[in-house]
C-alpha cells in the first residue's frame, strides 16, 4: 500500500505517521480523524477526534459527551495542515455529517471514502468525486449482482401495500442512524402527509436530523400511541424488532426492510420480510466502479466487504489494488442484516 511515512496499515487501523493521526481507528489512539458516526468507524475512548460537526454532535448522542478527550469540528472543503500532511474532509452522501477524507503531501493525493452513496440523498450532502492518487474504497456492495433500484419505486411499493392493506400496520425495518430518517424523508417527497410513527430507539437521532433542518413531518412516537390502533399507518423501526414480541401488537403487520441486502431474495425470505425494499445508503457496484473511474487513482485499496471481486475489476481496468482486510468495519451500524433473534444496532445502510 501507500509507503510508510504517509500511510501504513496498523493493529488500530490506517495510520499516518507524517501527521500522527489515525483515520477511523478499531481502537483507541491519540488522534482520530473520523469519517462519519456509525459505530464501526465512530468509537469512544480516542485522545483528540477531528469530524464534521455533525458527525462529532452525533458521537455525542451515542457515545455520550465524554467520548474523547478533545474534539475539533471541521468544515467541508477546509484545509488543515497536520504535520506535514494536508487535510480536508469532503462529502460523502452516506448520512448526515458523513465525509470522505482527502490527505496529501507534496507527492500525492490519498483520499479515504469511508462508506459512501452516489445516490441522492435528502438528508445529507451529496457525495463530492475527489481526484487522487490512491482512493481507499469500502466495497460492501462489491459484486456485480448488486444494482440497487430507484429509491422513488422502492417508496411507491410502499405507498401501494399501504393502500392495498388499509387494515394493517407497515412496520419498516431501518437502521436508527441515517436510513430511518432517508425513508421519512422520501416518504414525504412522495408526497405521504400522514403521522408516521417512530420506534423509541428512532426518536432521539431523528430529532437531531429535524433540528438540523431535515424536513420530516409529523412524526409520533410508538409508545405513546396504541399500537392496537395503528391500523393502515407507516411505522419505522430497527430492523430486529420486526421479529420482536413488541411487533404483534400492531393489527396485522407488514414486515418491510429498507436494505440494499433484499437484491437477495432469499436473505428476505430468511427474515420473513414480506415487503423488501430495496434502499440502501452504501454504493453499488456501478457505484463503486463509477467512483474508482471518477477519482482518476493510480491504485485502489478495499478496506472491507466484496473486496476481492472489486479488487479484480480494478486491475482489469489497468488500475493497481488490493484488499486490506480491514476487520471490525461493517460489523455494526452496516447492512449485514443480523440473526433474527438479534435487534440490529441503530444505524446506517
Amino acid at each position: 500500500m501507500a509507503s510508510a511515512h504517509f500511510l501504513s496499515l496498523t493493529p488500530a487501523g490506517l495510520y499516518c505517521a507524517a501527521g500522527d493521526f489515525f483515520v477511523d481507528p478499531l481502537r483507541p489512539v491519540p488522534r482520530a480523524l473520523i469519517t462519519h458516526a456509525h459505530s464501526d468507524h465512530a468509537r469512544a475512548g480516542h485522545g483528540a477526534v477531528l469530524a464534521t460537526r455533525e458527525t462529532l454532535a452525533i458521537m455525542a448522542i451515542r457515545l455520550g459527551a465524554g467520548f474523547s478527550g478533545t474534539q475539533q469540528p471541521v468544515a467541508y472543503g477546509e484545509r488543515l495542515r497536520i504535520g506535514s500532511i494536508d487535510v480536508s474532509f469532503h462529502p460523502s452522501g452516506h448520512i448526515l455529517g458523513s465525509a470522505q477524507i482527502r490527505m496529501a503531501d507534496a507527492a500525492r493525493i490519498i483520499v479515504a471514502s469511508g462508506d459512501y452513496k452516489r445516490e441522492s440523498d435528502p438528508t445529507c450532502a451529496g457525495f463530492e468525486p475527489i481526484a487522487c492518487d490512491i482512493f481507499i474504497t469500502e466495497a460492501t456492495f462489491g459484486l456485480p449482482i448488486f444494482r440497487h433500484s430507484r429509491t422513488d419505486e422502492e417508496i411507491a411499493k410502499l405507498l401501494a401495500s399501504q393502500r392495498l392493506f388499509p387494515d394493517r400496520a407497515h412496520l419498516v425495518g431501518a437502521y436508527s442512524l441515517g436510513k430511518a430518517q432517508r425513508v421519512i424523508a422520501l416518504l414525504r417527497a412522495a408526497g405521504y402527509d400522514r403521522p408516521i410513527y417512530l420506534h423509541g430507539a428512532m426518536e432521539k437521532l431523528t430529532a437531531f436530523y429535524a433540528a438540523e433542518g431535515i424536513e420530516l413531518g409529523d412524526l409520533r412516537s410508538v409508545a405513546l400511541s396504541d399500537r392496537a390502533r395503528l391500523a393502515g399507518e407507516i411505522v419505522i423501526c430497527p430492523p430486529g424488532a420486526l421479529q420482536d414480541l413488541w411487533s404483534r401488537k400492531f393489527p396485522d403487520p407488514v414486515a418491510a426492510f429498507a436494505s440494499g441486502w433484499m437484491r437477495v431474495r432469499a436473505r428476505a425470505r430468511q427474515r420473513g420480510i414480506e415487503l423488501p425494499l430495496i434502499i440502501s445508503d452504501h454504493a453499488d457496484w456501478a457505484g463503486l466502479t463509477q467512483t474508482i473511474k471518477d477519482s482518476g487513482c493510480g491504485k485502489v485499496l478495499v478496506t472491507h466487504g466484496e473486496a476481492e471481486a472489486l479488487v479484480h475489476w480494478a486491475r482489469s481496468c489497468g488500475i493497481a489494488a488490493e484488499p486490506l482486510h480491514l476487520l471490525g468495519y461493517g460489523d455494526e451500524d452496516a447492512e449485514t442484516p443480523p440473526p433474527a433473534d438479534e435487534e440490529a444496532p441503530g444505524g446506517s445502510a
